[in-house]
């Protein structure tokens, strides 16, 4: 194996929010290659004050494998990020791992991560709808019965590319009349989406000319659809709105010919957000964790 470091611009990564820089912050990318093919990879930022994120204002970020990689090579890589990081003076290194579904190799690194005295400093729980042909199974079950659903209501739903930003504000307001407070850096997110304006798309549900809710959905991979963000009028009376955008995501899933649908996690600060997770377990089929982890040196 062949070990690498070197400062990361904009590389090529499927993983396309790892090719964002942060302003102001140093950013490092290291990789394991073997007879020319990259086996393992992470990139970092570094603050001001001396502390190594992967990665900074994002879903994830931590390590990411190819197949065929041995617990021996992850390990050794782990220690050699973290030998080469304390070497330049860098305090601690935080890393959020990517739940399973994106990364096969997320338990193995949580494992090894945990025996090399790792901190875990927290847990979120990612609710997931997993497998193309059931997607496709989903949409014929359920497509005739939603769609008499959204008639009746005289609703309709519709998911585009985005051409504007309008849509934040209104979900700003939404969810701020609900009680939900926003931590959403909008000029971070303006810079992703006019970045890979292609990986963004917003659903919308509409009734007659009036906008009654809105979903930000995003490829993260090219295999994947991450539910992102969201709001609902709560002043319209017609019930089942977030039935049908969910709808319309899958619709959306099909399109974009995913193997997988990513509804998020489901909080309300240090507890378990059981009726988001009740919602949304009539939308998945499988559940993973994202785990954050420190490592103090």
């Amino acid at each position: 194996m062949r070990f690498q470091a070197f400062e990361s611009s904009q590389l090529d990564k499927d993983y396309f929010l790892a090719n964002i820089p942060v302003d102001g912050l140093q950013y490092l990318h290291f990789e394991d290659q073997k007879k020319g093919k990259v086996k393992i990879w992470i990139s970092v930022a570094i603050t001001p004050d001396q502390h190594a994120v992967s990665l900074p204002n994002l879903p994830f970020g931590g390590f990411w494998c190819e197949k065929g990689l041995n617990s021996t090579a992850l390990e050794t890589f782990i220690g050699m990020v973290t030998e080469y990081l304390r070497a330049k003076g860098v305090r601690s290194l935080t890393i959020v791992q990517a739940p399973k579904n994106y990364e096969p190799y997320s338990d193995l690194v949580n494992y090894l991560l945990l025996k090399l005295s790792w901190n875990l400093k927290n847990v979120l729980s990612h609710q997931f709808f997993t497998g193309s042909k059931k997607i496709e199974k989903y949409l014929l079950a359920e497509g005739p019965r939603i769609r008499e659903k959204l008639k009746a209501s005289g609703l309709k739903t519709s998911h585009h590319s985005i051409s504007n930003f309008d849509f934040l504000k209104k979900i700003k307001a939404w969810n701020s009349e609900k009680g939900y407070n926003s931590s959403i850096n909008e000029d971070y997110l303006v810079q992703q989406v006019s970045s890979y304006p292609e990986r963004y798309f917003l659903l919308k549900l509409e009734k007659g000319d009036q906008v009654l809710g809105f979903v930000l959905a995003v490829l993260l991979t090219t295999n994947s659809i991450y539910y992102f963000l969201s709001g609902l009028d709560s002043s319209n009376e017609s019930k089942g709105g977030g039935d049908f955008l969910l709808f319309e995501l899958f619709l959306l899933a099909k399109e974009q010919k995913v193997d997988f649908i990513d509804l998020g996690s489901s909080d309300m600060g240090d507890i378990a957000n059981h009726g988001l997770m009740f919602f949304k377990a009539r939308f998945s089929n499988d559940i993973s964790n994202k785990m954050s982890w420190i490592k103090e040196f």
